[in-house]
């Protein structure tokens, strides 16, 4: 097998690792707070610790991707990221588990960026870019369909710290098999590290996350916006910038971007109020609610595997529209499940979404193949902090909606008319879709050249 397969082999294992440990999380955290003697907000900030860390740091992963290159940056990122994986699992007391979360988000934070940057740099061909990304969009899929059973099975059959530990031996094959297959980079594409900039995006993005999670106050909008405001000063007279402002003024990254973040917005809110709903209206059992997800994971994971083929029949803008617009339509569709519907009731839209939400393949893919190779580090990092930052306001807003409903009508309607909301969101990535990622005139005749 061509060693850059294996390579990719390498880049999957470790986000397909980050991923797996959030979905197992998600389901043992009653048994971590009985056996911990955890309050509620301490077992919040289990949760939210990491992803306060993992937000905050994304930008500075994807810089250090730049700066000291994309395999030693990965590589980093996975020995951390494993380390901290035992010693939460380890965890004597609520204190170090929330600790050892922290520092798995400073793992994820070096690897989840670097790993989208590899990729750009293992497959240049955009072909062959478009098959490894669908692998990649796969494994994740596929750690939605494992992990709530698995967390399900450990947590009643083994100590809830396997649901962590289980990372340890995965990582170290992980990086063994970085270390043979993944290429050293020739050279570092950028040789300041632009410490300002980091901390003020670091900051910036701290206090962005913080807020949505637990709330906004006049210090904390003052912090966000007070450090924003420094980081894009900094970065406009900085002579090898964090980000580079000429980034967004390609059509495909920015647009693209946008596009990510409302599918996102819509997305996760939704999916983080889904087990609620299947057990508090459908009346659900919680292995029956984790079971309800597999279906429509296994369908996105095939067909993030034959987006490719898809996108050349129909064009990548073509292609990615579809897909929002299918996955608006399901979560519309889902909203008309009333109090008596069943599994089969659930069970078509959630296939359906998981159809669509296999087609958004080809996003990545032109995003990471507008910019150039020494830009692919910080620019997989705008990536991946647009999608969290969306993916937490999603959370947050729609959260925020339902709450306000439920106080007027039963979980029920406000869940229904919160997914009315999420479906429109997630449509109108459909015109930005077709406006951004559209083919012009110059481009087509050089693809027909070719």
């Amino acid at each position: 097998m061509d060693m850059r397969w294996w390579a990719l082999g390498a880049v999957t294992l470790g986000t397909f690792m980050t991923y797996l440990d959030n979905n197992i999380s998600n389901v043992s955290l009653p048994t971590i707070q009985r056996d911990l003697g955890l309050t509620l907000s301490g077992l919040e900030w289990v949760a939210t610790g990491y992803m306060l860390v993992f937000a905050g740091l994304m930008l500075v992963g994807g810089r250090l991707a730049d700066v000291i290159g994309k395999r030693r940056t990965f590589l980093i990122g996975l020995a951390v990221f494993t380390l901290s994986s035992m010693g939460a699992g380890l965890a004597p007391d609520g204190a170090t588990l929330i600790a050892a979360r922290a520092v798995q988000g400073v793992g994820a934070a070096l690897l989840t960026p670097t790993a989208l940057a590899l990729i750009s740099s293992i497959f240049p061909d955009p072909r062959e870019r478009g098959a490894a990304v669908g692998i990649w969009t796969a494994s994740g899929a596929l750690s939605m369909a494992l992990g709530p059973a698995t967390g399900g099975f450990i947590s009643q059959n083994l100590h809830w710290g396997w649901i962590y530990l289980i990372n340890v031996p995965i990582g170290v094959a992980t990086f063994a098999l970085a270390l043979w297959a993944v290429r050293p980079d020739t050279h570092r594409v950028r040789h300041s590290l632009d410490l300002p900039g980091l901390v003020t995006s670091a900051i910036a993005l701290f206090a962005l996350t913080f807020g949505l999670i637990e709330g906004w106050n006049l210090p904390l909008v003052a912090v966000t916006a007070g450090s924003a405001a420094a980081f894009v000063i900094i970065e406009s007279r900085s002579k090898q910038p964090m980000i580079d402002v000429t980034l967004f003024r390609s059509r495909v990254f920015t647009g693209g971007t946008l596009a990510m973040g409302l599918w996102s917005f819509g997305v996760f809110g939704i999916y983080f109020f889904s087990a609620l709903w299947l057990q508090n209206s459908l009346g659900f059992t919680p292995v029956e609610a984790g079971a309800a997800f597999v279906p429509m994971a296994l369908v996105m994971a095939v067909v993030a595997l034959q987006s490719q083929r898809l996108a050349r029949l129909l064009g990548n803008a073509q292609t990615v529209a579809l897909g929002l617009g299918v996955m608006a339509v399901a979560v519309l569709g889902i909203s008309y499940v009333g109090a008596d519907g069943g599994y089969l009731d659930v069970l078509p839209w959630f296939l359906l979404y998981g159809l669509g939400g296999g087609m958004l393949v080809p996003l990545t893919t032109m995003i990471l193949g507008a910019l150039p190779a020494e830009r692919a580090g910080v620019a997989s990092g705008v990536l991946n902090v647009s999608r969290e930052v969306f993916g937490l306001l999603g959370i947050t807003v729609l959260g925020a909606i339902l709450s306000a409903r439920q106080s007027q009508s039963t979980f029920l309607a406000a869940y229904q008319s919160t997914l009315v909301i999420a479906a429109i969101i997630v449509a109108v990535g459909v015109p930005v879709a077709l406006f951004s990622l559209r083919r012009t005139a110059q481009a087509a005749m050089a693809g027909a050249s070719n």
